[in-house]
């Protein structure tokens, strides 16, 4: 999640968090973010020898997605969120799924080391670009037991690429957004760079890049009205008393296009950091 940033831009600078950013989207995650491939977990066992002991932080775990993918592979799993909804969500997540050795914090990527113990492997999945990051990879490196690693993932769960069959209407979408809340305004997670550069410079090394191959996957309507509400710039609480009726224009429009959808999911990019 967002947070005030010191040490990047003047527009970092400018823009404190908001609690309120995702509020109301949590519930949604499950349908409406394409779920990370199985691949990742296999390829993440390969690389980094996980056997099952051990300890996963994940920073930023939104509803537990990769946390909850994760953990079979561990002894124990963190996830930590500034959300609150999002922590009661992964933990729904983990009982619904029976991952019994996760547990769940409310706590600010700035905020840590906070009381955690030092752990075997961080990941960071679509959630770095939220933090004041030179802070944040310098407690990372802090967490990170001897022989540890960090895994940054790149991707784009919430829609994917057209492959020409049955698209969904993206382009209406924000159309329908935009009628409704004007605008998308840019924020300073909108423009991730440079992790590399900051990486390094708290003291990682790498990185191993590794990416994932694509897929074709199948969406219902309730999945992309779902994937709408999980975003940011059109959580349930920007329609205030217009919500009613922006979800009915939103599932008329996609009546009207059809009803299922096929996308070609983005790419999975695991950048291993040591």
């Amino acid at each position: 999640m967002p947070a005030h940033n010191s040490g990047e831009s003047a527009h970092h600078r400018s823009w404190s968090w908001d609690p309120s950013l995702y509020a109301g989207s949590a519930a949604h995650y499950a349908t409406g973010r394409m779920a990370y491939p199985p691949e990742l977990a296999t390829v993440l066992v390969a690389e980094l020898g996980l056997d099952g002991t051990g300890t996963l932080l994940d920073v930023g775990c939104g509803p537990g997605s990769l946390t909850l993918l994760l953990a079979p592979n561990f002894a124990r799993a963190i996830g930590v969120d500034a959300d609150q909804e999002m922590v009661h969500e992964a933990a729904r997540q983990a009982a619904a799924h029976h991952v019994d050795n996760a547990s769940w914090r409310c706590i600010r990527a700035e905020d840590l080391p906070a009381d955690l113990p030092s752990v075997d492997v961080i990941t960071f999945a679509q959630s770095f670009h939220w933090m004041d990051r030179p802070r944040v990879a310098a407690a990372a490196r802090r967490l990170l037991a001897l022989g540890g690693a960090l895994v940054h993932v790149s991707a784009t769960t919430h829609r994917g690429v057209a492959t020409g069959e049955q698209d969904p209407p993206w382009d209406a979408i924000t159309d329908l957004i935009e009628t409704y809340l004007g605008p998308k305004q840019t924020v300073p997670g909108d423009s991730p760079g440079n992790e590399d550069e900051i990486y390094r410079a708290a003291g990682f090394e790498g990185p191993r890049d590794i990416e994932l191959p694509s897929r074709i996957v199948h969406r219902s309507a309730d999945d992309i009205v779902a994937s709408v509400y999980s975003l940011s710039r059109s959580t349930p609480h920007l329609f205030g008393d217009q919500l009613s009726a922006f979800d009915r224009d939103l599932r008329a429009l996609l009546r009207e296009a059809g009803d299922e959808f096929t996308e070609r999911t983005r790419p999975v990019v695991l950048h291993l950091w040591r």
